[in-house]
């Protein structure tokens, strides 16, 4: 693991509230209404990405959702999502690591990833994901990713992110994902500001 990119990580979730991140949603809508779209099973495999302390673990927990894994490089964050969810902290499948060294023991239905591939900004990187993502996504799986846009942020908790397109988002996956939906979506930050998102559904 990237331990400079542990420590960045480590340090933020440390020494910032929940609400003291761009990235934080008291509900997070948009990752629920896609959720919904896609029909799954109570049953079925799901985890979130660079979950942080995201709330969508809650949410999916109670709408009877019983498949759920989390993955996040920080254990700060980990722990404090456990926390946070009390008793229900046991039907989470918990992973504390970077996602480009991520070998789980399963195959997933969902993979959601709400704002980690865009801090992936060189072609071996980016390439890596594509390749971890592909092989622990069952066939018929979804890949909804959200990343910054083309009108969104150049840099965001002091890193360098990249900027993505639905076209240029859609090149690095075709080979292995079809393309269902994208749009964009301004989030509103906790700070009064606005990041410009696009949000994209693949069906491996």
């Amino acid at each position: 693991m990237n331990n400079d990119l542990k420590n960045h990580w480590e340090n933020i979730y440390s020494n910032k509230a929940e609400n003291e991140v761009s990235w934080f949603q008291t509900v997070p809508k948009t990752s629920h209404q896609l959720i919904n779209k896609l029909n799954l099973e109570s049953n079925d495999k799901i985890i979130d990405i660079g979950s942080g302390r995201s709330r969508i673990l809650k949410i999916l927990i109670d709408e009877g959702f019983n498949n759920i894994s989390y993955l996040d490089i920080s254990k700060e964050a980990c722990e404090k999502s456990k926390i946070a969810l009390g008793d229900d902290k046991s039907k989470v499948t918990w992973n504390v690591e970077n996602v480009l060294s991520f070998k789980p023991k399963m195959k997933y239905k969902l993979w959601h990833d709400r704002a980690v591939f865009h801090f992936f900004t060189n072609k071996k990187d980016i390439e890596k994901y594509k390749e971890v993502a592909t092989k622990n996504i069952s066939d018929g799986g979804y890949l909804v990713l959200g990343t910054f846009s083309i009108n969104g942020p150049k840099k965001c908790s002091g890193l360098d992110v990249s900027q993505y397109s639905e076209q240029s988002l859609n090149e690095i996956f075709k080979s292995d994902f079809n393309l269902l939906d994208s749009f964009y979506i301004d989030h509103q930050t906790p700070f009064d500001t606005t990041q410009n998102f696009l949000f994209c559904i693949f069906k491996k």
